[in-house]
Formats: C-alpha cells, sequence, structure tokens
C-alpha cells in the first residue's frame, strides 16, 4: 500500500463546483485581478470548480464587492462576486 499518492481523479473528485452568477458570461483572467489578461469567457450557466482562492483586484460584481479570486483551472482566475459559494468569505485554501 502506498501512503500520500492520491491521484489527480481523486483530487478532482473531492472538488466542489459552484454556479455562476445567473445571466452572466464570465471573463477568466490569467492572473488574480483584472490587469491580467482574459483567456477566455465562460458561456451563461456555467459551474466553476474553486482549486484554491487569493487576494487580488478590489471587483464589484454580482454577489457584491470582494477581493477574492477563484484558482478554476491552471492559470485561470474569476472575481469571486460573480461565483455563488454561499459566503462573503474564503470557502477553500489560499492558493500557495
Amino acid at each position: 500500500m502506498v501512503m500520500g499518492s492520491a491521484s489527480v481523479a481523486d483530487a478532482a473528485a473531492a472538488v466542489t463546483t459552484y454556479p455562476v452568477a445567473p445571466d452572466v458570461r464570465l471573463n477568466v483572467h490569467s492572473g488574480p485581478g483584472t490587469n491580467y489578461g482574459i483567456t477566455r469567457t465562460l458561456p451563461v450557466g456555467t459551474r466553476v470548480p474553486i482549486f484554491c482562492q487569493t487576494p487580488g483586484t478590489t471587483v464589484s460584481g454580482y454577489y457584491g464587492t470582494s477581493n477574492i479570486w477563484d484558482n478554476i483551472d491552471n492559470g485561470e482566475f474569476v472575481s469571486d462576486t460573480y461565483v455563488h459559494t454561499g459566503s462573503d468569505g474564503y470557502v477553500t485554501d489560499r492558493c500557495a
């Protein structure tokens, strides 16, 4: 038995997905802020995983004003103000 060797599939299965704000096509940035380039735009009705969260540019969005950014994929971040996490604070670990 090998200890401490969780697979990528196991890690992905443990990540919760959250809905993006209704009727919003959400820009995905290459870093935690509006000053980072847009890598893609998520369609209306998307759910996103949050692998970690980090402070960045303060944004006023659908769910209030915050500087929390959600890492949804490798090198991809969205403002937490457009993701319905049910919290005004961090809901997962901070990004390293």
